[in-house]
């Protein structure tokens, strides 16, 4: 315990030298998804969705090291298309397909790595990874009958892009939600979380 916290101490104190000659930047941002919820169990048929998302994409970056730290504020609507008619325990009730629209507040946050010294090529185009969290605040969503909503969400993204003449940013990412979005009250322990695909273009300004 004691090893560790020593290694944080040094990481932040790290991080903290960095940051005073780190160098910001932000701009606007509009994607699209391809979205669905994976079900704790296999009872009827879950169709993915397009969607859409648009916010504002914030960086940071270190010079000389590649690392920095991206985040972004964003409207993310999620959701997917459920075919619930073909259980009885929801036909019965004339419950049948029904599209599934979950509407959220996400914050993610990424370590990045950007390739920045490739002999002035990253001028003109630079790819960088990254991966993190993602914090989802639930805003809104339709009414599907029998179903229960989470008011936040956990999720951990992963993705890569390329920067063009140091200004946009095109990039594409996956998210395994890590916390239930949406709940049956009739089944116990019935849950689906979300799942995403992600495309989105960034000006930096």
């Amino acid at each position: 315990m004691k090893k560790l916290l020593l290694t944080i101490i040094a990481i932040l104190g790290i991080a903290c030298s960095y940051t005073a000659s780190a160098q910001f930047r932000y701009g606007p941002t509009v994607g699209i998804d391809l979205t669905t919820l994976k079900f704790s169990q296999d009872l009827f048929t879950v169709d993915q969705s397009l969607a859409y998302q648009a916010g504002v994409q914030g960086e940071m970056m270190f010079p000389g090291i590649g690392f920095g730290i991206d985040f972004a504020a964003l409207y993310a609507q999620k959701g997917a298309t459920l075919d619930l008619g073909q259980r009885e325990i929801w036909s019965g009730a004339n419950i049948g397909r029904t599209r599934s629209y979950l509407h959220y507040l996400e914050i993610p946050v990424n370590l990045r790595f950007k390739w920045t010294r490739m002999s002035g090529l990253e001028d003109y185009i630079a790819p960088y990874v990254f991966a993190g969290p993602t914090f989802g605040f639930l805003l809104a969503h339709n009414k599907v009958p029998t179903f229960e909503y989470a008011g936040a969400d956990l999720g951990i993204q992963c993705g890569l892009g390329f920067e063009i003449k140091r200004r946009w940013q095109i990039q594409g990412s996956y998210t395994w939600g890590m916390t239930y979005a949406i709940k049956a009250t009739q089944l116990l322990d019935f849950v689906g979380r979300n799942r995403s695909w992600q495309v989105r273009v960034a000006y930096m300004f």
